[in-house]
């Protein structure tokens, strides 16, 4: 009777202890975030601009002890900016069991994927995909900005034609795409509100290596602005083949075109190109500390996308906190709910997950990698 009795305590025991262990694990297990975006492609420096706000703010999060005592972990999954690729890279993340996404970055693929995030209950916060054609219409309720829409930022590229440059005659580019050409047709409708002549309004295709028939046609028709809607490798082949063929124009284009890498395609044409860009929030003291932690990873927290990807991270862990769960349906429901304080400041959302507030700035980019902000 008391070697069973003591076979029985023993057995109970290691139940105990074998229970225990378990719940280690699972309070042990990280909180996977999936960073969606182009890591192959023409376009993978917007992908490494998105996960340099994501790495600092995950860092960050990680040394003060994580999310109630879990650490976050950060799952990078390509999409190559393109939109066939979104759904491929949605269904890794959903296969994967990771409930939340930073991304993804361009608006092509975000459009494309978004409907499988919000099947599948993952939250998805993208820091720079800006098409209206995301949310409009959508009923979404797991799907979220850090960054504003097309039709916030072309009227303020259009405000700036209309009242500084003041053209004589435009010619309004773009690049067939969901961003390229919705951006374009924005900045067009504004310019057609006030008056402005647009002698050309058409589209190009990207990839191309020469674009000199376009050229020709802007030169006919004596064009002396264009605004171009895309990516910049495109724009730096534009404005280096304009100055080639003798086009005296100014062009300016969308945050998609403001890359470093622009410089190097277009050659000493690049100077002076017009840009519209979220405000450069590094330059706001307050947030003085976060500079100082991206430049001690050699990270630039002035790029288009840092600050609005580092606070898509934040907006998730304080979504996470503040609906004490990490269950996405938890999450997205408390973010509809609440604002935020975050380096891009104070935000929150409308019902169908895009900003309330966000304020383009009109900038001028130089030779040397550089831009000034003009508005």
């Amino acid at each position: 009777m008391t070697m069973k009795k003591n076979h029985h305590l023993a057995a109970a025991a290691a139940l105990a202890i074998t229970a225990g262990l378990f719940t280690l694990g699972a309070q042990a297990q990280t909180i996977k975030i999936a960073a969606v975006g182009p890591t192959t492609g023409p376009v993978t420096q917007y992908g490494d601009m998105v996960r340099e706000g994501v790495d600092t703010a995950v860092e960050q999060v990680n040394a003060a002890g994580g999310v109630n005592g879990r650490k976050l972990e950060v799952v990078v999954v390509d999409d190559g900016c393109e939109p066939k690729q979104g759904p491929t890279a949605a269904n890794r993340v959903v296969n994967e069991k990771i409930g939340f996404v930073v991304g993804p970055v361009c608006s092509g693929a975000s459009i494309a994927a978004a409907p499988i995030y919000e099947q599948e209950g993952v939250v998805m916060v993208t820091p720079s995909a800006t098409s209206p054609a995301l949310t409009d219409g959508k009923k979404y309720n797991f799907v979220f900005r850090t960054i504003g829409r097309d039709d916030q930022q072309g009227p303020a590229a259009a405000a700036y034609i209309i009242d500084k440059a003041k053209p004589k005659k435009v010619a309004v580019l773009h690049d067939k795409q969901s961003y390229g050409q919705g951006i374009a047709t924005s900045v067009k409708n504004q310019l057609d509100k006030a008056g402005v002549p647009v002698a050309v309004f058409e589209g190009i295709n990207a990839g191309d290596s020469d674009y000199s028939a376009v050229i020709t046609k802007l030169k006919s028709e004596n064009v002396d602005f264009v605004y171009y809607g895309g990516y910049h490798p495109e724009m730096g082949l534009l404005m280096r083949q304009a100055a080639e063929q003798g086009l005296k124009a100014r062009f300016m284009g969308p945050e998609g075109a403001g890359n470093p890498d622009i410089n190097a395609i277009a050659g000493p044409a690049v100077e002076g190109m017009l840009l519209t860009l979220p405000a450069d929030f590094s330059q706001d003291p307050r947030n003085a500390a976060l500079v100082k932690a991206f430049k001690d990873k050699k990270r630039n927290p002035a790029g288009a996308f840092q600050m609005t990807a580092y606070s898509a991270t934040m907006a998730i862990v304080d979504g996470i906190k503040g609906a004490g769960s990490t269950d996405p349906t938890k999450v997205a429901a408390w973010l509809h709910k609440n604002s935020i304080d975050s380096p891009i400041g104070n935000i929150s959302w409308n019902s169908q997950g895009d900003l309330n507030n966000f304020a383009f700035k009109v900038y001028e980019w130089h030779k040397d990698g550089s831009h000034t902000q003009v508005d």
